[in-house]
C-alpha cells in the first residue's frame, strides 16, 4: 500500500530534500543550468514536500508575490513517481495553501508539455510561449474562489 505524505515547509527545513530532487529532474533530467535552479525566491517561499512510503519524491513551492497574488513554481516528481497524482496532489496543497493566506491569484511558468496538467486544474494559458531555460514556457493564471473544488 502506498502512502502519500505532503509537508509544508520552510526552505531551512525543506532546503536538502527540495534540492535534491529539483537537481534531478531539472539539472540532471532537462539540462536546467546548475546557477539557475536556486533563486532569491527559495528563502521566503514555503516549500512542499511529498513522501510516499518514507521516502521524499515530489516538491514544488509558493512564492507571494504581493498581498493578492503568488507564484508556484519549481515543481519536480521523480520520473518513477510521474503518472500517479502527486504532483495533482501537491498543487491541490498548494492552492489550498495560497487560499488560507487570502491569495486571490496564483500565476505559474508551465512548461508547455504541462499546459494541459494544469488546465485540469483551472489554470489558463496567458501570454505567448518563450523560452526560459532553453525550455518552451507559457504563463498561467488561476483566479481563486472562496473555495476550491477540482
Amino acid at each position: 500500500m502506498k502512502t502519500l505524505e505532503i509537508f509544508i515547509k520552510p526552505w531551512e527545513k525543506a532546503s536538502k530534500k527540495a534540492y535534491a530532487i529539483r537537481h534531478e529532474v531539472f539539472i540532471r533530467e532537462q539540462g536546467v543550468p546548475e546557477d539557475m535552479e536556486l533563486d532569491e525566491y527559495d528563502p521566503r517561499a514555503e516549500h512542499v514536500l511529498a513522501h510516499q512510503n518514507g521516502q521524499c519524491i515530489a516538491t514544488a513551492r509558493l512564492v507571494r508575490l504581493d498581498a493578492n497574488s503568488a507564484q508556484i513554481g519549481r515543481m519536480a516528481v521523480l520520473v518513477a513517481f510521474r503518472g500517479q497524482g502527486i504532483g495533482k496532489a501537491m498543487l491541490k496543497e498548494l492552492i489550498e495553501l495560497a487560499m488560507s493566506e487570502g491569495i486571490s491569484n496564483l500565476v505559474l511558468h508551465s512548461q508547455v508539455s504541462a499546459i494541459s496538467f494544469y488546465e485540469k486544474l483551472g489554470f489558463k494559458a496567458d501570454g505567448p510561449i518563450y523560452q526560459e531555460a532553453g525550455i518552451p514556457h507559457r504563463n498561467m493564471i488561476l483566479l481563486l474562489q472562496r473555495k476550491f473544488h477540482p
